[in-house]
């Protein structure tokens, strides 16, 4: 599944983005390998977070690194929300498969999360403000969801054109 290729990013319009991820059974040295090109990768990007179905790998592997919001760095193998606040509010994402593309999402405050450490311990958290945002956001796509998919019809219906731009960007 994983070769010895570098990876890239995929854009909107390529299938993977839709996808659910495949959990990961074993952290092997593969998987370690995909989770150090992962950040490589964010971090040439400028991104504060990754899942590797952004880079065509169905695997659900995410990579945060918010230590310039005074956050933390982290990879997090078979991510879930298991709770979230009743309290939500708006602020603004974007995404790396979807360059240029900004829009206020209302995101849960605060979330309890749980999943995997790339040292194979479990891990059971709660998380606020931005490292909560910033999860969602990618444990959304290890289930084949956009940040636009939460905006309104016609706020989604106005990226037309710039979405129809970054579907060229994906390589045949």
């Amino acid at each position: 599944m994983i070769t010895d290729t570098q990876h890239s990013l995929v854009y909107y319009g390529n299938n993977i983005l839709r996808t659910t991820a495949q959990e990961v059974v074993q952290i092997s040295q593969m998987v370690q390998d995909l989770v150090d090109e992962m950040f490589a990768i964010m971090h040439r990007e400028q991104g504060i977070g990754l899942a590797a179905v952004q880079i065509g790998v169905p695997l659900q592997v995410i990579v945060i690194d918010i230590r310039s919001n005074k956050g933390p760095m982290m990879a997090l193998i078979n991510p879930k929300v298991t709770a979230f606040s009743e309290e939500k509010d708006a602020y603004e994402e974007g995404c790396l498969s979807l360059p240029g593309v900004m829009a206020d999402v209302i995101r849960p405050v605060s979330i309890q999360v749980e999943g995997i450490a790339i040292n194979e311990k479990p891990v059971k958290f709660e998380a606020s403000g931005l490292l909560a945002r910033v999860l969602q956001h990618e444990i959304d796509h290890c289930n084949g969801k956009l940040f636009i998919d939460y905006l309104e019809d016609y706020k989604r219906k106005e990226l037309n054109s710039q979405l129809k731009k970054i579907k060229k960007l994906n390589r045949e």
